[in-house]
């Protein structure tokens, strides 16, 4: 599909999807929460995406959201004209949400500012890259607002709840000196060394991993994380561990390891999946 505020495009496995809305400083509106899924959606279904690198373009990765209605912003039946009584949801949940669900790792290279939903929306990113020129902002409490795009469940599971509720209760915006001293990211980079860093992890996972390995650590990473006790990830690590034990990628794991080439492996992530996949209960919104 053409898309009216993303880049997208696909070259030797990793997918760059750059946020393309320069004159805007890439702010998010009902346009990019659409086509940020459908991207995602995509991404998933082609096994030709092993990685997905997200950055902005021009100065800002996101400027959060388009203030351009005002003080009626925020105020979504004057904004939706959706009349009281109706379900309303948080756009930027949405995203954060298709990307938690997402089947490929995900790297977040930084390279401007990424401030309200332009930070919150990347929390389910698994690995998170800043140029020295990034600038972070949790500013709601600033604007008036709460926390959103599902921010309350991921940003004390990253960075803890004491740092957490320092960056949230005051909405500030911030360095990448702090947002790395904070665990927020990854590593800091010259704004010009941002994107061939990305693309040098990238191109570790793709060239060295099973997609279908990528697809199941991914979720185990996450999924845990709300466990209540290490049994369920034993539960799933077991049942894991025995189809990919049995699969032609772990043969070739071994034997490619063993013969000092390269590995090829062949289980098509979005085709191959085992019969226990998914082991969660989906989520209904009510």
């Amino acid at each position: 599909m053409s898309y009216e505020t993303l880049d997208y495009q696909v070259k030797d496995g990793i997918l760059t999807l750059t946020l393309n809305r320069p004159d805007r400083m890439n702010a998010f509106n009902a346009a990019m929460c659409r086509e940020l899924i459908a991207a995602f959606d995509a991404a998933d279904a082609d096994d030709n995406v092993r990685v997905i690198i997200m950055t902005g373009a021009g100065k800002a990765f996101c400027a959060g959201a388009d203030l351009e209605k005002g003080g009626d912003t925020f105020n979504r039946h004057k904004r939706q004209s959706e009349p009281e009584g109706d379900t309303l949801r948080d756009g930027g949940g949405t995203v954060s949400l298709r990307i938690y669900e997402c089947t490929k790792p995900v790297i977040g290279a930084f390279n401007g500012a990424a401030v309200g939903v332009g930070a919150t929306m990347t929390l389910p990113m698994d690995i998170r890259m800043a140029s020295t020129k990034a600038r972070f902002g949790f500013v709601f409490a600033r604007r008036g607002i709460t926390m959103e795009a599902c921010s309350s469940w991921f940003l004390p599971r990253l960075v803890g709840p004491m740092q957490a509720a320092e960056w949230v209760y005051t909405g500030r915006v911030f360095d990448a000196e702090e947002a790395l001293k904070g665990g927020l990211i990854r590593s800091i980079h010259e704004p010009e060394e941002l994107l061939p860093a990305a693309y040098a992890l990238a191109r570790e996972i793709a060239d060295n991993t099973s997609g279908m390995s990528a697809l199941l650590n991914r979720q185990l990473l996450w999924r845990m994380m709300a466990a209540d006790h290490p049994m369920e990830a034993h539960k799933v690590d077991s049942r894991a561990i025995a189809f990919m034990g049995e699969s032609a990628d772990a043969q070739e794991g071994v034997q490619s390891f063993l013969e000092k080439r390269p590995p090829q492996f062949k289980l098509s992530p979005s085709k191959d999946r085992p019969a226990f996949y998914p082991w969660w209960d989906e989520r209904p919104f009510k």
